[in-house]
């Protein structure tokens, strides 16, 4: 692990990196088509294009370098129009277009089917294209395509940085085809390849022409391959065909793959064909957003900008599909321990027992330009490790995983009681001065999302008050382990740590005037920070809160200031801050409200629960394929019919996709134990638009269980199918709210 001092410059390059408002300053991408396989990633236009001229967010990404950021297709010297696009698999999308009225071409006289695949296995971009001519004459016609490759980091793109060390080379024409190189200033070498099926008629610098003569009713098809290589300077890269490889080898070992992925999930059929479609692409797009590192696998944040392995946001996914996929969480604990935190680096805001942020491998972090080799900036990330990990004992009834990762847990509660020495109170600081705003560590992470009344931005330190809730999970998710294992004083004193902190939580961040909890605590003094947001709704999921208090968040978040018709804003609109566009100002997420409504369902709010089930899941049919985005604009319901798109999230995003199963989970009242062997279903509810549910080979422990789920006039009634192994299913009609 690299490790650099903080020096001032490197400072002043962190102050310009970490304090943005926004993910990206490109141009929206909300309409972009995406897919993704591994670490390759590929978005482009709903024409299937990426335009040149540099401004966007769109193109071929691998290691958090854009490899191909311009391909574009024209006919007879014009653009083709589109009529249809899809990528509904994930990893293949398919266009059809036709032409406009060109000279001696009527309009829509020909079909153009436009096919993108991605091959991960040999690092490639497999397209196809097929012009078939519709009328009763025959044509003669050009089209051309046009590449380039800009090589540019992720942080570039993002206009995060200016810099780009390395030398791009010209593009070169040879026996091989089209190829861009670039030499980076890390020391490796990024190469793309462009491979054509046929020769073009004419070559010249990234642009290849082909004439054709299409017979009435005759198609013509082209198949292209791009494809990239990354390797240490000097040395030779492993070989990859020169030739363009079939698409049904891609495809089909793909939907193998997929195939698996989505049988190794427990199942869910209901009465609601949108539920049904919701889920499913829930699926696919988890399944999408895999990747691995060391022969272990994780959920990637989101494309294009995460496609990486964050703390928080890959454990959070991990938990929220822990009930239908438990695998993938133990492989994302046993990475993020291999990176935890061993030595204080103010560079990257690491302390021993720190759990990473985000880890990156572009040539910027390489160089030690951005502090992301790995960045420590997360004070949510540790706390939700041990969350993850005492959730994933839950439904295996092993404490295997905690035996292993025994000193990474104590090391993440070490880190915990480092805040012993000053009041106890989880918080972070920065040294970005608050001219330039500050630096925010929990997931609310935008350079102006943490802030006062005013609108100003919060002063440092900063104690939020969903963290101190987290705390209190930790501790007792602790706790249960190590009674598990034998230690009960261990157990007991950790037990009273969660005490101490909901008693505090209760006591500082309480606003009797608001009946609300304060958004955090600011400064040496403690000040609150006195806005309605949406972060006290993950103390209900965390069960943090007495239930008098609860009732009154309940109340506040469904009331009009914080909901949106669509899911409760992350800032309340009666704010002066409020921005319906702000990253964290009054937008909606999905994951922030899959926690609120887990929350309200575990206090017995079980309407609410189910209204923001039942407002997320209509909000994702106005989404390509049903698919939920990392976030969209906290514009009121009745302004609009729709819900807003904000103009750079992204999509495929891991714990938007999350949100549904962790929904789910939360209104069928799954409780495991698997060391009893035994699934409690407490208080389950169906919403309205759901009559019945059936979910199959829920696994719990060694065994698995069928239930059944039918709508009632108190609540859902649940039914046991089919138990396979040893495993006792009971069905509760309530329960207290604090497990």
């Amino acid at each position: 692990m690299t490790r650099s001092s903080n020096t001032s410059g490197r400072s002043g390059r962190k102050r310009r990196l970490l304090t943005q408002a926004a993910p990206a300053q490109v141009s929206g991408i909300g309409d972009a088509v995406v897919i993704k396989d591994g670490d390759l990633a590929f978005l482009c236009r709903p024409d299937g294009a990426v335009p040149g001229g540099g401004g966007h967010g769109l193109g071929l990404y691998f290691h958090d370098c854009r490899y191909l950021s311009r391909y574009e297709l024209e006919l007879c010297g014009a653009a083709p129009e589109a009529l249809a696009a899809s990528s509904a698999d994930g990893f293949r999308s398919i266009f059809q277009l036709t032409n406009p009225e060109l000279d001696g071409l009527g309009r829509q006289e020909l079909g153009i089917t436009w096919r993108h695949a991605i091959d991960f296995e040999d690092l490639a971009l497999r397209d196809e294209l097929a012009i078939r001519n519709f009328h009763t004459r025959p044509h003669r016609l050009t089209f051309t395509l046009r590449f380039d490759a800009d090589f540019a980091d992720v942080f570039v793109i993002r206009s995060l940085s200016d810099e780009q060390p390395g030398r791009r080379r010209e593009p070169e024409w040879s026996a091989r085809g089209l190829s861009f190189g670039y030499r980076g200033a890390d020391g490796r070498d990024r190469e793309l390849v462009v491979h054509f099926s046929q020769p073009p008629a004419r070559r010249r610098g990234g642009e290849a022409r082909f004439d054709l003569a299409l017979e009435p009713g005759q198609e013509h098809r082209l198949v292209v391959s791009l494809e990239l290589s990354e390797t240490e300077s000097g040395r030779r890269g492993r070989a990859r065909r020169a030739s363009v490889r079939a698409r049904g080898t891609v495809r089909d070992a793909f939907e193998r793959s997929s195939s698996e992925w989505v049988e190794g999930f427990a199942q869910v059929r209901s009465s609601s064909g949108r539920l049904d479609r919701v889920f499913e692409r829930s699926v696919l797009d988890l399944r999408a957003l895999r990747s691995s590192m060391g022969g272990q696998h994780y959920f990637a944040a989101g494309v294009p900008w995460f496609v990486t392995l964050f703390g928080r946001d890959s454990l959070v996914c991990a938990l929220q599909t822990l009930a239908f996929r438990p695998h993938i969480a133990a492989q994302t604990l046993r990475l993020l321990a291999r990176f935890q935190g061993r030595e204080h680096d103010a560079w990257r805001d690491e302390a021993p027992g720190k759990i990473l942020h985000e880890l990156r491998d572009g040539e910027l972090a390489r160089l030690g330009r951005v502090p992301h080799t790995p960045y420590y900036g997360s004070v949510d990330a540790t706390l939700l490790f041990l969350i993850v990990l005492d959730e994933h004992a839950r439904w295996t009834g092993s404490l295997s995983l905690f035996e292993e990762l025994r000193g990474a847990v104590d090391l993440a509660l070490g880190w915990m009681a480092s805040f012993d020495g000053r009041d106890g109170l989880i918080d972070y600081e920065s040294d970005v001065d608050s001219a330039k705003g500050l630096v925010n560590q929990g997931w609310k992470d935008a350079g102006d999302s943490i802030l006062q009344r005013s609108g100003e931005v919060a002063r440092p330190p900063v104690a939020l008050v969903e963290v101190q809730a987290y705390a209190v999970a930790a501790w007792r998710a602790a706790a249960r382990l190590f009674q598990r294992s034998g230690d009960g004083a261990r157990a007991r004193s950790l037990e009273r740590r969660a005490r101490a902190m909901r008693d505090r939580l209760d006591r500082d961040f309480w606003l009797e005037k608001r009946q609300y909890f304060a958004l955090g605590l600011q400064g040496p003094k403690r000040e609150p920070l006195d806005v309605v947001s949406s972060n006290p709704g993950h103390a209900l999921w965390a069960g943090a809160l007495r239930p008098g208090r609860a009732t009154a968040v309940a109340q506040r978040l469904m009331s009009d200031g914080l909901y949106s018709g669509w899911g409760v804003r992350t800032l309340s609109a009666q704010e002066r801050a409020y921005n319906p566009l702000g990253y964290h100002l009054g937008t909606v997420w999905p994951h922030d409200n899959a926690f609120i409504a887990a929350g309200l369902k575990r206090y017995a709010f079980d309407d609410a629960a189910c209204r923001i089930f039942s407002d997320l899941v209509e909000a994702s049919t106005f989404f390509e394929h049903h698919r939920l985005p990392e976030l969209f604009a906290g514009f009121p319901r009745e302004g609009f019919g729709v819900p807003v798109r904000y103009p750079v999230a992204c999509h495929p995003q891991a714990w938007a996709a999350g949100s549904v199963p962790l929904m789910l989970q939360a209104l069928l009242g799954l409780e495991p134990d698997a060391f009893e062997r035994r699934l409690t279903v407490v208080r389950p509810v169906l919403p309205a638009f759901v009559e019945h549910l059936r979910l199959e080979q829920l696994r719990v422990g060694d065994a698995e269980v069928d239930l059944e789920f039918s709508s009632g006039s108190r609540g859902a009634k649940a039914r046991v199918v089919a138990v396979r192994g040893e495993l006792d299913v009971v069905v509760q009609d309530a329960r207290a709210p604090d497990r």
